[in-house]
């Protein structure tokens, strides 16, 4: 592996050798992977160049060790002397640009998902290049350097390139020469591309695999001897190219897409053998570890920060009435508000002097016209709601003096404009907890809010009952002469309540006393150097924070005039603002950054525009990341009109604190404002580093200022106890003053987190006896008392210990081509909890012009932006249609409303991209395989921990007493024909069979003799019109019903072999007939036997077009028979020879027919007689197919050997009458009856809301003991309980149902008839059939462990029924065939005397199949030959015991082997996943899984508008994740009816998964999990 690092340096001989031994070591396996980069940094260390180091102390040119992030870097050229350049704000830009550039000769880098209706670009596999690519892990901490540039020693000028080496394991050695190359221009950008290419990101530390057995955290595992680890794949995040064991790349038709998702590592070698007891399957996920690299903060303690003191002026007011007073008697027409129309023209000027008089006359009216004089409604101290529109200050501004002047407490809140806005609910309950009763608002407000028909307002959702009250001047009363408002000093009295959204979406309320109020005001104008009859321009919400402060509170302490710009106006004409400033000569402006930013966009050189009278720009939200580039961008273009840099004033403010920091004007224009360019990583960890030379992960910010006047400032630890931080570090903002918000209206547990914070030194000692206030914001305290934010508190997103601000996220987002494909300002970001830990997800509306394919590479292009920049994966996302996301009301994104929609599943986008695969990180270690203990060791090791061996058996056929009739059909007849040739003679007339058709009436019914009779003729006919010799092989094609019954007995007489087979469905031939072709074909066939109808079908010209018709054996239509009858009937030599075949597809596809002699078809209907105790005077109703297994034998045999009458009902007449079944069961007043799941499926959603109307007709239940579940799978307890519950009410025994279990190699080996009534009555009693709850992630390991209902991940098992008699069941190791002990999960083999006798053929692949039938345990009781019935189970003793007094033993089915999936090292079973899916949406109807190459596909049948499609991948892909530790690889949303579903209502796994694979399922969306 020689470095290509290493070309460049000038190494000594001895350390290159040195350097060669560790690589042969590693190739040998001598030293891990691990301990070879350990040596090889110690080694090379010395020799690389390190990166300078500065410190966070911005000015001062003081040094401080810095840890180089463990992101890779990339390096750019600097032009000389251009020190100020690093602090131009479109740094981030750049270095968004930076970032991507490496992407830029590529395709897309994801495969790009499917949706129905949208073409799909088909890109070669070569055209697809996943993100990140590296060149393999050789060159990871390698720097490239020009080896033909002459190194010249660094003179400290700063046009050199610095190589920061990847941070080579932490070794940060103290050599401070860093190397340069000089070259070319162009040279310098190709070599920028080319360390670009090959530098492998190595983002926190790399997801463990989550394919295969290795992790990157997983046991150390020494390499096989001779594997080199010179090439390496590719690698996507963790994945490597899907290969075949030669290397060769895989292709197939759909797999190119899938083929950049997978990765197959080589397996590694195994652990060492831990005890054979231990119990290894406790799945625990990983918890990151700390990086031993990661920053941790050097600096001294920091000390707490005092603002200038508050100076009061002699003449300010002693409260803020009193102030309003003062201007409204003094200066009366002095302007103090100007409002604006949507043409931006003066609507309306409102002077002190009617501020003052308006304001009292509310306050009066407010006081005594509400209620009556003894009960007024409103008392001082009492809450009341503004309701005032955006576009009208001048009413708000009287209410809200109206109040104060009433000493009642104001509590502003948006208009609530439809009955269901976002977050209205929430403030709602405010009102609520305030006690609010009235709401104030003016006349064109009250006239627009929703009305009911009698034209009343109605009470909306969550809100308390209001009066609301009009303050327009014309509707109130005026006050007596006499009155006059009661003006007191400011006092600790609330004023107001400002409201404030939590992330949640909760709403608090801050409550602000009087004197905070006028002290706050007070330490605005110090702050801002206010003088009377200023001009302020506000943009900005008058409501609440910033633009209530400046432009409704201090403008009046100093009689300034504010001109109001509603946000209507800024739509329209985003320049009005702007306008203004210069119309009115306006000394200050509020604004935010969007403001800005959209009067660049709109200011198409204005010629007039001359902002020199500006000397404070106010920028409300100058603490977020992307403000400082506007706040560039404003100055670059508006310095030419007029604007100098000394004006624009970032503020920092909060709800709690009120404004925290503000920046103050300054008439030196020489002192440069400050700025931090700091290492995005170290913030990540809380710590400040001062990025030197990096411009790719990087933050610029910019100082919000100093501390407000009469302030006291500190930064504390953000969670835990409130410790003050280091000088470097950074932490939540705590502000010490009289301004500030006092407390939570009615919270108090809350307010003292909050409002009542004493912070520590590291000695535990409080700072100060005053409380601190927490301010919600993160940052740091800078060189000479600036203020720094980086952050929100509830912006904070911790995602594996590392702090991401949500703010910082969006700023890179948008710097990925912005206004291109998203809209600025409408992209949300937020974290959900998925499996133990913060997810990223970013959620853009999506400019309806772009195209699907922009959309998505931009989407790509933001995920490879954050990855480079943040280090941190994102997990989803999601771009939707413009203006679908629930709004706040001035606009912006209601972020919790938007997240509560993604998780519920609703927010409906029309682009998803998810990324499990890269940020999961916390899976569970992949499971290794230990090696198999031997089996002698497993008996050894149960018999120490005192486990029986898991077998079982049920009655011994041998003690069982038979009445005389019994044994004489048992001693003296072998074959079934003779049964009945003997039941014709003796009981001719006795009724066997009846049908039913749909009405409930009786189609067909057959006694002995006419089945006798029948069968006769059927003989006669094969023998001379189909010229069949014994055991010719004849295939039956009939509906379920007595010809099928017939038919088999008449090949019987003639001697022949009987298949039955399902016929054609003749609305869908193409389909079905190829089944039916196939069956015919593979059990080699003579003659194929059928009714006349469809025997035309076969020979249709529809049948034509799907096989072809010209090579059907014999055909023989058994509507016309012979009248004669045969020379004689057929006896059969030996038992053991073929009675018939069982021909069925099983679930994964595979057509097999098994072989049933003689005396196994009569052994297996002696076991069910006894069992079911079934006598000629017992009637069972039947509701199955009849072609194979069970069902075939219930419906054709068993009443032939036993003499009861079957009562047949064919399940596909309950399409037309669900009710068809249970009727009968009532009617005939039957005590047994069989059915299938799809059966009880139907009667369940068909019959479910008629439960009423069936009872009036009589439907009565009360006497059915049994109810049996015929199946081959494990039971469906949630279908089987609910079918109990909603039949109970018409008299169905809870215990009467229950589930048999057959498979295969047997096709009965439990059936259970439960008996519920008592011994004296019922002869026999089997016990009640048990649920246990088992620990799902014990049985991905193969173990059983039993816990109680209800814990975490428990899986209810009911047991598979009661072991029929003669029948022996051991559950067996699959891989070592040794026999495993009790409770151990373990595959289920059986021996009986009704075991079927081996496969006629499999369909393809006959060498596997042979032991199925017969095989020996490797250890114990080697002489027994079992059949292996291929599924998982395990055997437990219950606590019940049967009639007899024995232990009754339950056989627990888990699954097929066939159909669980090896994932991670671990097994799952389809089904776990699937109902787990199921549950995740409501418009999930179905789900079916499966494994391609190692992802796991999961297919969901979507009930709803295929707007919802889209919305299942994340909760699809969470649910997964949360449950199974498994991450789904592929969503695929179908219709519904996609997912294939065969007669015994299983799901055909398979086929679903060949159709995906050919492209054939049409569906709406496919999703490639990345």
């Amino acid at each position: 592996m020689a470095d290509r690092s290493l070309e460049g340096m000038a190494l000594p001989l001895e350390v290159r050798a040195r350097l060669a031994e560790l690589e042969l070591e590693l190739s040998e396996g001598d030293i891990t992977q691990k301990g070879y980069e350990k040596k090889r940094s110690k080694l090379i260390g010395a020799y690389l160049p390190q990166p300078p180091r500065v410190d966070q102390a911005l000015p001062q040119e003081r040094r401080a060790p810095v840890t180089p992030s463990s992101a890779s870097r990339y390096h750019r050229r600097r032009s000389s002397g251009s020190r100020d350049e690093r602090y131009r704000s479109d740094v981030h830009t750049e270095a968004v640009q930076a970032a991507l550039a490496k992407h830029k000769e590529r395709k897309m880098a994801v495969p790009m998902p499917s949706k129905r209706r949208s073409l799909v670009v088909q890109t070669s596999m070569d055209a697809y290049t996943p993100p990140d690519t590296s060149s393999g892990s050789e060159d990871e901490g390698s720097v490239q350097g020009d080896s033909q540039g002459t190194p010249t020693s660094s003179q400290g000028s700063i046009n050199m390139e610095h190589w920061i080496s990847q941070a080579i394991h932490g070794s940060t050695t103290s050599t401070t020469s860093s190397s340069s190359t000089q070259s070319g221009g162009s040279g310098a950008a190709h070599r920028l591309a080319d360390v670009m290419a090959q530098t492998h990101i190595e983002n926190h530390s790399a997801p463990p695999d989550v394919t295969t057995y290795t992790s990157e955290h997983s046991i150390q595992v020494e390499r096989p001897q001779g594997s080199t680890t010179s090439r390496t794949a590719p690698k996507y995040g963790n994945a490597e190219l899907m290969e075949t064991g030669d290397g060769v790349p895989v292709s197939s038709r759909v797999s190119a897409k899938i083929q950049q998702l997978v990765n197959t590592l080589k397996r590694p070698k195994r652990p060492p053998l831990r005890e054979f007891f231990v119990d290894d399957f406790e799945e625990l996920l990983e918890v990151q570890q700390p990086d031993p690299n990661q920053p941790k903060p050097e600096g001294a303690q920091m000390l707490a920060t005092r603002g200038e003191q508050l100076g009061v002026v002699t003449n300010w007011p002693p409260s803020l009435e009193a102030a309003l007073q003062r201007w409204g008697t003094i200066s009366p027409k002095a302007p103090c508000l100007t409002t604006m129309d949507t043409n931006g023209k003066p609507l309306y000027i409102l002077t002190y002097g009617k501020l003052w008089t308006r304001s009292m006359k509310v306050a009066y009216n407010i006081l005594h016209k509400l209620g009556t004089k003894q009960e007024p409604m409103v008392r001082p101290g009492d809450r009341v709601a503004l309701v005032f529109p955006n576009n009208d200050p001048a009413a708000f501004m009287v209410a809200f003096y109206g109040c104060l002047l009433a000493e009642v407490v104001p509590v502003p809140i948006e208009v609530p404009l439809t009955r269901k806005d976002a977050g209205s609910q929430q403030i709602g309950f405010l009102l609520g907890s305030c006690g609010v009763t009235v709401a104030l608002t003016s006349d064109a407000c009250h006239k627009g809010l929703p009305k009911s028909p009698t034209g009343e307002i109605p009470q909306f959702k969550g809100w308390p009952k209001l009066l609301w009250f009009v303050t327009e001047s014309k509707h109130l009363s005026k006050p007596p002469r006499d009155w006059f408002p009661h003006i007191k000093d400011a006092n600790n009295d609330t004023a107001y309540i400002e409201y404030k959204t939590c992330k949640d979406g909760s709403v608090l309320g801050v409550t602000v006393t009087r004197i905070a109020l006028l002290t706050h005001c007070q330490a605005l104008t110090q702050a801002c150097g206010y003088t009377e009859a200023e001009t302020i321009v506000n943009v900005l919400d008058f409501k609440k924070d910033v633009g209530l402060w400046h432009g409704i509170l201090t403008s009046v302490m100093n009689m300034m005039h504010v001109i109001s710009i509603p946000y209507s106006l800024m739509k329209v004409n985003p320049l009005s603002w702007i306008q203004k400033v210069c119309q009115y000569k306006a000394k200050v402006a509020c604004v935010k950054s969007r403001d800005m930013h959209w009067a660049l966009v709109a200011h198409r050189d204005q010629r007039d525009v001359n902002l020199s009278s500006l000397r404070m720009l106010i920028v409300a939200d100058g603490a977020n990341p992307w403000s400082i580039s506007s706040c560039d961008a404003f100055l670059n273009v508006f310095q030419s009109k007029g604007l100098r840099q000394e004006v624009i004033c970032p503020c920092a403010s909060s709800p709690e604190a009120l404004t925290v920091a503000i920046r103050r004007p300054t008439d030196d224009s020489n002192q440069p404002p400050g700025r931090g360019v700091l290492s995005m990583h170290g913030l990540t960890y809380g710590v400040i580093r001062v990025d030197s030379e990096e411009k790719l992960s990087v933050l610029t910010v910019q100082d919000v200022g100093l501390v407000m006047p009469g302030a006291i400032m500190c930064s504390v630890k953000p969670d835990g106890i409130p410790q003050l931080c280091r000088t470097d570090e950074i932490g939540e903002l705590c502000v010490c003053a009289v301004a500030t918000g006092t407390s939570y209206y009615g919270l108090s547990g809350m307010t003292k987190n909050t409002f009542e914070v004493f912070p520590m030194t590291s000695s535990g000692a409080p700072i100060s006896e005053y409380p601190f206030i927490r301010t919600g914001l993160l940052g740091f305290v800078g060189p000479g008392g600036l203020v720094f934010v980086v952050g929100k508190m509830d912006g904070l997103m911790v995602v594996s210990g590392r702090r991401h601000n949500a703010d910082d996220i969006v700023a890179t987002a948008l710097a990925v081509e912005p206004m291109k494909f998203v809209y600025r300002g409408r992209i949300a970001v937020f974290s959900v909890t998925v499996l133990h830990d913060e997810r990223i997800v970013i959620v853009a509306e999506q400019r309806p012009d772009s195209t699907e394919e922009d959309s998505f590479q931009w989407m790509s292009r933001v995920l490879q932006a954050i990855d480079s920049i943040h280090q941190v994966g994102v997990y989803c996302l999601a771009l939707v249609p413009a203006n679908t996301l629930p709004k706040t009301p001035l606009g912006g994104i209601h972020l919790s409303e938007t997240k509560q929609l993604f998780l519920e599943g609703s927010l409906h986008p029309c682009n998803v991209l998810m990324c499990p695969h890269t940020c999961v990180t916390n899976l569970p270690k992949p499971r290794q395989k230990q090696p198999e203990i031997g089996p002698a060791s497993v008996m050894v090791g149960n018999l120490v921990s005192g486990k029986r061996i898991a077998q079982a058996s049920g009655r011994d056929l041998g003690q069982i007493e038979d009445n005389d009739q019994a044994r004489k059909v048992r001693t003296e007849f072998l074959f079934l024909s003779e049964v009945l040739q003997w039941r014709a003679q003796t009981t001719p007339d006795h009724l066997l069979y009846t049908l039913l058709n749909c009405r409930g009436t009786i189609a067909n019914s057959l006694t002995c003799v006419q089945l006798h009779k029948r069968a006769e003729k059927i003989a006669v006919m094969l023998m001379e019109r189909g010229h069949l010799q014994d055991g010719d092989h004849v295939a039956l094609v009939y509906p379920p019903g007595i010809d099928l019954i017939a038919a088999f007995y008449g090949c019987l007489y003639a001697g022949c072999v009987p298949i039955t087979v399902r016929p054609p469905h003749p609305q869908n031939i193409a389909t079905t007939l190829p089944t039916v072709k196939m069956i015919v074909e593979v059990s080699r066939s003579a003659c194929l036997m059928t009714t006349q109808l469809i025997c035309k079908l076969l020979r249709s010209r529809e049948a034509a077009a799907a096989v072809d018709v010209r090579t059907w054996p014999l055909i023989l239509d058994t509507d016309d028979l012979p009248k004669k009858r045969p020379a004689q009937i057929y006896k059969p030599s030996n038992p053991d020879t073929l009675a018939y075949l069982d021909f069925s597809v099983s679930t994964t596809g595979m057509l097999a027919g098994v072989k049933m002699s003689h005396a196994a078809t009569s052994a297996f209907c002696r076991s069910i007689k006894l069992q079911c105790e079934l006598y000629p005077s017992r009637e069972v109703a039947i509701c199955l197919d009849p072609y194979c297994g069970l069902g075939f034998v219930l419906w054709c045999l068993c009443s032939v050997y036993s003499g009861h009458q079957s009562i047949l009902i064919p399940p596909s007449e309950l399409e037309t009458n669900p009710a068809l079944w249970l009727l009968a069961v009532s009617q005939y007043k039957v005590r047994d009856t069989f059915c299938s799941y799809s059966v009880m499926e139907l009667c369940t959603k068909g019959l479910g809301s008629q439960t009423e109307s069936l009872k009036a007709r009589g439907l009565d239940l009360s006497r059915v003991r049994t109810c049996v579940v015929v199946a081959e799978e494990r039971p469906r307890i949630a279908l089987t309980q609910s079918f109990s519950k909603l039949f109970k009410d018409l008299g169905l025994h809870p215990r009467a149902v229950s589930t048999s279990f057959g498979c295969r190699v047997n096709l009965a080996i439990c059936l259970q008839p439960h008996r519920l009534w008592t011994l004296a009555e019922q002869g026999t009693s089997g016990p009640d059939p048990t649920t246990v709850y088992v620990d799902m992630r014990a049985l991905r390991h193969d173990r059983v462990r039993l816990v109680e209902r209800g814990s975490p991940h428990s899986l209810p098992l009911m047991e598979s029924g009661k072991i029929l008699p003669g029948v022996r069941i051991i559950i067996a190791n699959p891989e070592t065939k040794g026999p495993l002990g009790d409770s151990h999960l373990g595959e289920i083999w059986v021996h009986s005397a009704h075991n079927a006798s081996g496969y006629f053929t499999i369909y393809g692949d006959e060498s596997l199949q042979s032991d199925h039938f017969n095989s020996r345990l490797s250890f114990g009781d080697t002489q027994t030959i079992w059949a292996r019935t291929g599924y998982l189970g395990f055997l437990r003793r219950t606590e019940l015991t049967d009639a007899n007094g024995e232990r009754h033993d339950a056989l627990y089915v888990v699954g097929a082997l066939d159909e669980a999936m090896e994932l991670r090292g671990m097994r799952y079973h389809p089904i776990d996943i699937e109902t787990s899916v199921i549950r995740a949406h409501k418009s999930v109807t179905e789900c079916a899984v499966f494994t391609w190459t190692n992802l796991l596909v999961v297919v969901v049948e979507l009930d709803g508008s295929e707007q919802e499609a889209l919305d299942l991948v994340p909760l699809v892909t969470n649910v997964v994740l949360e449950e199974h530790y498994l991450i789904v690889g592929v969503v695929v949303v179908v219709d519904i009816g996609v997912i294939p579903i065969n007669s015994r209502g299983e799901k055909q796994r398979m086929h679903l998964r060949d159709g995906f694979l050919a492209d054939q399922l049409d569906p709406i969306y496919v999703a490639y999990n990345m």
